[in-house]
């Protein structure tokens, strides 16, 4: 067979480049699920990486080491600037900071302002969203009052707390995962589950 200069096989031009982008992406794709996936799942038995649970409490996640009180309806304010928190299991005081998709964003609104299926997840108000864009697993970590927006700097995606976390703007493919709350004895208890899986869509 002949050979051509670059020493592939003559004739063989387009599609052996095709080949080889092909057999590239595959590669990479095993690469990066090999990295990125496992990590969290190889720890899922663990309690401080799984996810929150029904009568979980929450607990300031700033901080080294994370808060050990619980938040109550008074640390969470219309108005103010986001509160970041990680789920807590009462019974074992095992805090749920093991996964960084276990981070919730808190904030404030008018319980007027939010729509119908938003209000009946929120405790006053308060509402919990998944700190982690579904983009590319970046951490949500600004409010924009004017825009009522939850965003992301890596790519500007822009969430809307007050309609379930809706995609307003930017690459975001879906919703931010909202935490349903509710109020027991003055403190903020996750009432569910995730209402989606929270982290970056793959």
């Amino acid at each position: 067979m002949k050979r051509d200069q670059s020493g592939g096989a003559a004739g063989c031009g387009a599609q052996c480049n095709e080949g080889r982008r092909a057999a590239l992406k595959l590669c990479a794709g095993t690469v990066i699920g090999l990295v990125a996936a496992p990590k969290d799942s190889a720890f899922a038995n663990e309690p401080n990486h799984a996810r929150p649970q029904p009568g979980d409490r929450l607990v300031l996640a700033d901080g080294s080491p994370v808060g050990t009180t619980p938040l109550g309806l008074d640390s969470v304010s219309v108005g103010d600037k986001p509160v970041f928190a990680y789920p807590v299991d009462p019974a074992t005081g095992t805090v749920r900071d093991g996964s960084r998709l276990n981070r919730v964003v808190l904030i404030r609104l008018d319980p007027a302002a939010l729509d119908e299926r938003t209000r009946a997840r929120a405790a006053d108000g308060v509402l919990a969203y998944s700190a982690v864009c579904t983009h590319q697993g970046c951490d949500v970590t600004e409010y924009n009052p004017t825009e009522n927006v939850l965003f992301c700097f890596c790519h500007f995606s822009k969430f809307k707390p007050a309609h379930g976390g809706e995609v307003v703007e930017g690459p975001a493919p879906r919703n931010l995962p909202m935490l349903p709350l509710r109020i027991e004895g003055g403190q903020l208890v996750v009432a569910d589950t995730f209402t989606s899986r929270p982290g970056a869509t793959l």
